[in-house]
């Protein structure tokens, strides 16, 4: 079992940034590869970002390349996000969860997942 926790959430304007936060407990000793997802109102939860195990792949969804950044600090269990140059379309619930198997893009490949944290982007 692994107990996942977002944090670092909250109000920006268009153009500000946030660092997300997820810290992951339990079965840590797996250290699992590890995704951003985002759910905006009325939309389906979307792929935003993953990091692997090692920290040394990651990928991003092309909508925020190039402006967000997710690593790793696996001493302390935790994942981030920066997020720069946010805009009003990035408005969403941010979750984290823990890779199981198969694609990195893939909801269903994810087995554990914190609650969310909000993003507000105001224009």
């Amino acid at each position: 079992q692994v107990q996942v926790v977002e944090s670092g959430g909250g109000l920006v304007q268009a153009g500000g940034s946030l660092r997300l936060s997820c810290t992951t407990s339990g079965r840590t000793f797996s250290n699992p590869a590890m995704g951003w997802f985002r759910q905006a109102p009325g939309k389906e939860r979307e792929f935003v970002a993953y990091v692997s195990r090692s920290g040394g792949v990651t990928t991003y969804v092309d909508s925020v390349k190039g402006r967000f950044t997710i690593s790793r600090d696996s001493a302390k269990n935790t994942v981030y996000l920066q997020m720069n140059s946010l805009k009003p379309e990035d408005t969403a619930v941010y979750y984290c969860a823990s890779h199981g198997a198969g694609s990195y893009y893939d909801i269903t490949s994810y087995d554990y997942w914190g609650q969310g944290t909000q993003v507000t982007v105001s224009s």
